[in-house]
């Protein structure tokens, strides 16, 4: 079994492209409450335009391409996964719900029996 291999950060371009996304993202954040005199227009636009940045410039580096990839796997994977049909889903959620009521009721059985056994046979607790 081999283990598989890590993939890190390597190239100084691809850390300063992740350092500045990480830059852009505080300073949205430090911009949306310096800016809370000019109105809510400018905060919620300095907001959103820098995030929109740090989004873009994050996913030029190898870790956003990375993410992109991954998520491009995904949705091939989901797309060969076989949807039951709705009779289908209704049959075992029926499936479910009587083996939820049936597991109750044996619970609540061993819970009365139980408490019988302990407080009337072995206490002598009579209720």
């Amino acid at each position: 079994m081999s283990n598989p291999q890590v993939q890190t950060v390597t190239t100084g371009a691809d850390k300063a492209k992740l350092g500045l996304a990480a830059a852009l993202v505080i300073a949205s954040v430090v911009a949306y409450y310096l800016l809370s005199k000019q109105g809510a227009v400018a905060q919620w636009a300095a907001l959103i335009v820098l995030l929109i940045a740090a989004a873009a410039t994050f996913l030029t580096s190898e870790s956003g391409k990375s993410l992109i990839a991954y998520g491009n796997d995904s949705v091939k994977e989901v797309r060969k996964v076989v949807w039951p049909s709705r009779k289908e889903a209704m049959q075992m959620t029926g499936i479910v719900f009587a083996f939820v009521v049936l597991m109750a009721l044996f619970l609540w059985m061993t819970d009365k029996s139980l408490e019988w056994v302990i407080y009337d046979l072995v206490l002598g607790w009579k209720r």
